[in-house]
């Protein structure tokens, strides 16, 4: 991974020059509005930190019909030269038809799934409400294959899925599958997009695609800049989307909670899905068994918080409407 960043300046002049003390003030009060690093992992070691990371262990298929089983083996998930492999393969696997949460007893009905995966998450281990959170990867690409970066509530505050919301930092599928709509006339798109509303079958979804050529061939950077009210979409520093609380919503909110579901603490989940109800119904269809296995490679994840204290999180953004 690259080395860690101790502080992001956005707009702090790297050299102080006192010319005055008007000029003393701006700066201080530019200090005192910079992004500040809370938490990292830039996968230097020799394994995935447990003190950082636990995994899902199912073979549920995430409520989409996907078709991999979920593991904790470093066949599907390591860290090697100061990065996190995410790796899906094809092979028969049999687990968990269900999250096991769902069963405190741990006896939920076994499935057989076509391939193996894994899905990291720091549920109990970290979570957090506002800031910028920063994910360097690349991308695997193929039809059906399906990367995300994303958030899931710490806790259920205004219900189940997705009253309480859920934060796609990054989600791609079907990567250089035949896309007419593309610039190149292959899928080159990957799309930003919150889910809220009402709990399952009552919720709702908004967001926006980029186009980013190389995806399966260079790392890019996947960000969001997070305040009370407002989301920005970023990849490798550059603006592309941006969602506000005047078009979000919970349904089991009350009045007084402007910024529901949006307002709560979230935790990171990395993961590779292989099929599922979208990427098969899109582009090619189905899922192509060609170029197993697929990796999702992560260089580093860094999570910054604002100086000035949640509630000013604004006053760090560095796209300002």
């Amino acid at each position: 991974g690259s080395e860690i960043v101790a502080n992001r300046l956005h707009g702090l002049a790297a050299l102080l020059v006192f010319v005055g003390a008007g000029d003393v003030l701006a700066q201080e009060a530019q200090a005192e509005t910079s992004w500040v690093l809370v938490w990292a992992d830039e996968f230097e070691g020799e394994r995935i930190d447990p003190s950082r990371w636990d995994y899902d262990l199912d073979c549920w298929g995430g409520g989409n019909n996907e078709r991999q089983c979920y593991t904790d083996r470093p066949e599907n998930a390591h860290v090697e030269g100061g990065v996190l492999n995410i790796i899906a393969r094809r092979e028969r696997a049999r687990g968990p038809a269900e999250p096991l949460s769902w069963h405190p007893d741990g006896h939920a009905d076994l499935v057989t799934r076509e391939y193996t995966s894994a899905r990291l998450v720091t549920r109990g281990l970290a979570a957090w409400r506002y800031g910028r959170i920063e994910v360097r990867a690349l991308l695997p690409g193929g039809q059906g294959v399906w990367p995300a970066i994303w958030m899931l509530p710490e806790d259920q505050a205004y219900g189940g899925w997705a009253a309480s919301g859920e934060i796609d930092i990054m989600e791609a599928v079907n990567l250089g599958s035949v896309c007419p709509e593309c610039p190149g006339g292959r899928e080159d798109r990957v799309l930003g997009t919150l889910h809220y509303g009402g709990s399952w079958p009552d919720n709702v979804h908004s967001g926006a695609p980029v186009h980013v050529p190389d995806l399966t061939t260079d790392y890019h950077t996947f960000s969001i800049e997070w305040a009370p009210g407002v989301i920005h979409w970023f990849v490798d520093d550059q603006l592309y989307a941006t969602q506000t609380s005047a078009n979000w919503y919970s349904a089991t909110a009350s009045e007084d909670r402007a910024h529901a579901p949006f307002d709560q603490r979230f935790h990171l989940l990395l993961n590779l899905a292989i099929g599922g109800n979208w990427p098969e119904s899109a582009n090619e269809q189905g899922v192509s068994d060609a170029g197993f296995p697929k990796t999702l490679s992560i260089d580093f994840v860094r999570v910054y918080a604002c100086s000035a204290g949640e509630p000013e999180t604004q006053a760090c953004l560095t796209a300002r409407e």
